[in-house]
């Protein structure tokens, strides 16, 4: 099979100008994945449509929209001086209401940096003597990483291993989206990386239900400037319905093994969004009857509360109502040293991308 040239310039700019020969009227269209908006924004894609065309950035970073509260439960368990915390890095400089993880590991807790769920799996087997959490946060496409670890765990009866829980769905947060008071999206470029774990069938779904155009992209420019053409395609003629121009890595059926595995180890529940609030089914937890790995639940830190920030606009911004230029505080009274909220810190958060790539533009307006 031939590789596809996804940066080549010259197709780039061919699907440039078919957008533009497609569009007769104006558009919204929202970018569901904080990885797509780092990618649009990087490359300037959005500055290379017609002004017809306007780009969104969504909650699609699972980073961004972990909430504030939860940040404080993770710091607090952090700072016992029987556990050894375990993290991804991008959750190291993201704000709780007073400080954050990598404060919290220089004032002393021992909070380490692991690559996979299954590190502080090993951890938990080296070190009985200590309690060890891993701070489980993502979308669909972690879960099945953070569900194989509580399974590992299990089989190998660690009483010393458990995970706080903050992981998200996506689909509710489309719906939510789309019923949420003006709202201005007509169309989505769709989670490539969600649905290679999950399938299209809930974006088809909501398609129909919402009556919208979804396109399931990657994260490359031809990638993204093709899920527009897409979506641009079926808005000029009034169709709805799922396209999945990311074929080469995402099955219709997604991946059967990962569902399977999450299910066995998560039920859905109502979810907690920093920037947007509680929405219904819009998350997982630990089932029942693996209580026992439920960090927020073995060192009782559920009651925990914290307010957002009034200076950060990052809630507007998930849900599409603002963009990053928008805020006096970019690149001012925010920035990736001194954050007001997780969108600046995350490498998926679309201040963050701004900050680095339209910094100039930002401080000029």
């Amino acid at each position: 099979m031939t590789a596809v040239p996804l940066r080549d310039p010259a197709r780039i700019q061919a699907l440039a100008r078919a957008i533009e020969r497609e569009a007769t009227q104006p558009w919204t269209i929202m970018e569901v994945c904080g990885g797509q908006t780092h990618a649009i924004v990087r490359h300037g894609l959005d500055e290379m449509l017609p002004k017809t065309i306007e780009l969104l950035h969504g909650p699609g970073c699972p980073v961004c929209v972990t909430p504030i509260e939860q940040v404080d439960r993770a710091l607090a368990i952090a700072a016992r001086p029987d556990v050894i915390f375990c993290s991804f890095g991008d959750m190291l400089r993201v704000p709780g209401s007073r400080t954050d993880l990598l404060a919290t590991k220089a004032q002393g807790g021992d909070v380490r940096v692991v690559y996979a769920p299954l590190d502080a799996v090993t951890l938990a087997k080296r070190f009985p003597e200590k309690q060890v959490v891993f701070f489980a946060v993502g979308f669909e496409t972690t879960a099945p990483a953070h569900a194989m670890a509580v399974e590992a765990a299990r089989r190998a009866d660690l009483g010393n291993f458990s995970i706080l829980t903050s992981l998200v769905l996506v689909p509710p947060a489309i719906a939510s989206i789309l019923q949420s008071p003006g709202c201005r999206v007509r169309g989505f470029l769709g989670p490539g990386h969600v649905c290679t774990v999950m399938g299209t069938s809930q974006y088809e779904a909501l398609a129909n239900i919402f009556r919208v155009p979804i396109a399931i992209t990657g994260f490359e420019p031809v990638d993204l400037l093709s899920g527009v053409l897409s979506v641009v395609k079926m808005l000029e003629r009034g169709e709805v319905g799922v396209d999945v121009p990311y074929a080469r890595a995402v099955d219709p059926d997604g991946n059967r093994s990962a569902r399977e595995l999450v299910e066995r180890s998560f039920e859905v529940c109502d979810r907690q969004w920093r920037g947007i609030g509680s929405m219904p089914k819009s998350g997982l937890r630990l089932r029942p009857e693996l209580a026992r790995f439920d960090a927020e639940r073995k060192f009782d830190v559920a009651p925990i509360r914290a307010e957002e920030s009034t200076r950060c606009m990052a809630g507007q911004i998930l849900r599409g109502l603002k963009k990053p230029l928008d805020c006096p505080e970019l690149g001012r009274g925010c920035t990736p040293e001194n954050p007001l909220g997780a969108t600046m810190v995350s490498s998926e958060g679309a201040c963050a991308a701004y900050h680095r790539y339209r910094l100039t533009e930002a401080v000029a307006s």
